[in-house]
C-alpha cells in the first residue's frame, strides 16, 4: 500500500465512526462497558468522536504533510505495548505505526479489548491489506522497534526488556488547569469536562488547578453541579466515598459537594474523585513552578499561548502528541 492508500483506509475509518448504525452502536457500547464497567457509553461515545474529531481529510493532511511517508523502504514490526485506562486509547500509535509504512504488531490491554479489536477489525474490512499491517499478539518477542505506555514501575519494566531496540517508553503524566481569577460560568462548565471525562482516568484529564485566591473555589464547586450524575457511577462513587472517608478519619481539610472532593497540596496527581488545587501569586511565580514539573505535565488547560482551552484537554488533534515526543519522526528515523 502507497501512503495515499493508507491515510485514505483511516480517513473511511472516521467516515465509517461517524456513520455506525444504531443497532451496531449500541451492542458496540454495551460489549465495551461489560468488558471494562469503567467504559460507560458516554466513555465509548465520546472516545468514538475524539477518533473520528482526528480522522478528518484536511486534519490528516495538516499533520502529514511536514513528514515524508515515502521513507520507508522496509516496513518493520513495531511492538505496541497499549494502555487501557481510557477506550482507544492506544489507537493514536496504531495509526502512526501503519502510516508510517510499518508493521503493528499490538499487545492489548485486557481493559480495552472490545473497542480496539473493532476499531482494527473495521479497518481491514475497509482495505484487506491492512490485514498484513496490523496483527494481535499475546507476546511482543522480537519486534524491530517498541512503543510502551504504562505506570512509572512499568516504564522501568519496559526500560529493563526493550531497552536495547529502538524504542519509545512513556510514563505517568497529568494535566492541570491555570485559573487567572477572570474565568466565567460558562468556562469552569467546560473545565468540568476536562476533569470529569472517563472519570478522570486520562492523562489529559485535570487532576490539580492552579489558582490566585481560594474565593474562587466556591464559584468553582457550584458551576461543577452539572456533573453530579457522575456521582452515580458505582466505581467512581467508591472511589468517592473512600477518600472522603480518609480525608474525615486524617481530620485533612478538603472542600466536598457530594461527588467531587477538593483539597490543597503540592502533588499534581489527584486520586479520583479528588481535584487538588494550589495557590500562586503571579505568573513569574507560576511559571517557574511549572517549569519544574513539565516532565510531569501532560497539558495545561487554560487560557493564553502554549494552553489548552477549556474543555478541549480530551480532543487533541492529531499531531498533539503523547509526552510531547514526536511518534511519527520516531519511526520514519529510527526504526
Amino acid at each position: 500500500m502507497n501512503p495515499s492508500e493508507r491515510i485514505s483506509a483511516f480517513v473511511k475509518l472516521g467516515e465509517a465512526i461517524k456513520t455506525l448504525g444504531a443497532d451496531e452502536r449500541e451492542e458496540l457500547l454495551w460489549r465495551a462497558e461489560n468488558n471494562n464497567s469503567w467504559f460507560s457509553a458516554n466513555s465509548v461515545e465520546a472516545a468514538l468522536e475524539g477518533v473520528a474529531f482526528m480522522l478528518s481529510p484536511d486534519k490528516l493532511a495538516a499533520w502529514l504533510e511536514g513528514y515524508d511517508l515515502q521513507k520507508v523502504d522496509r516496513p518493520k514490526s513495531v511492538g505496541l505495548m497499549l494502555a487501557g485506562n481510557i477506550p482507544a486509547v492506544g489507537f493514536h500509535d496504531l495509526m502512526c505505526v501503519v502510516l508510517a509504512g510499518h508493521q503493528a504488531v499490538i499487545k492489548l490491554s485486557s481493559s480495552d479489548e472490545v473497542l480496539m479489536k473493532w476499531i482494527i477489525k473495521t479497518l481491514i474490512g475497509i482495505d484487506s491489506r491492512l490485514a498484513e499491517r496490523i496483527r494481535i499478539e499475546e507476546m511482543l518477542k522480537g519486534m524491530d522497534a517498541y512503543i510502551a505506555t504504562g505506570s512509572d514501575n512499568s516504564s522501568r519494566y519496559f526500560n529493563y526488556y526493550f531497552g536495547k531496540y529502538p524504542h519509545m517508553i512513556r510514563q505517568n503524566r497529568v494535566s492541570v488547569a491555570v485559573l487567572s481569577g477572570e474565568e466565567t460560568v460558562e468556562d469552569y462548565v467546560r473545565l468540568g469536562k476536562d476533569i470529569f471525562q472517563y472519570y478522570g482516568l486520562g492523562c489529559r484529564n485535570v487532576s490539580k488547578i492552579f489558582l490566585k485566591s481560594v474565593n474562587q473555589l466556591q464559584a468553582l464547586l457550584d458551576a461543577l453541579e452539572i456533573y453530579a450524575p457522575i456521582g452515580a457511577h458505582h466505581k467512581y462513587h467508591n472511589n468517592y466515598d473512600y477518600n472522603k472517608s480518609i480525608y474525615l478519619v486524617n481530620l485533612e481539610e478538603h472542600l466536598d459537594n457530594g461527588f467531587l472532593l477538593l483539597k490543597e497540596s503540592k502533588e499534581l496527581a489527584s486520586p479520583i474523585s479528588v481535584l487538588f488545587y494550589e495557590l500562586y501569586e503571579d505568573e513569574k511565580q507560576l511559571s517557574e513552578r511549572l517549569e519544574g514539573v513539565k516532565e510531569k505535565i501532560q497539558c495545561i488547560v487554560g487560557k493564553g499561548p502554549g494552553r489548552v482551552p477549556f474543555g478541549s484537554a480530551q480532543n487533541p488533534e492529531p499531531w498533539e502528541y503523547a509526552d510531547e515526543v514526536d511518534t511519527m519522526a520516531f519511526l520514519l528515523r529510527d526504526c
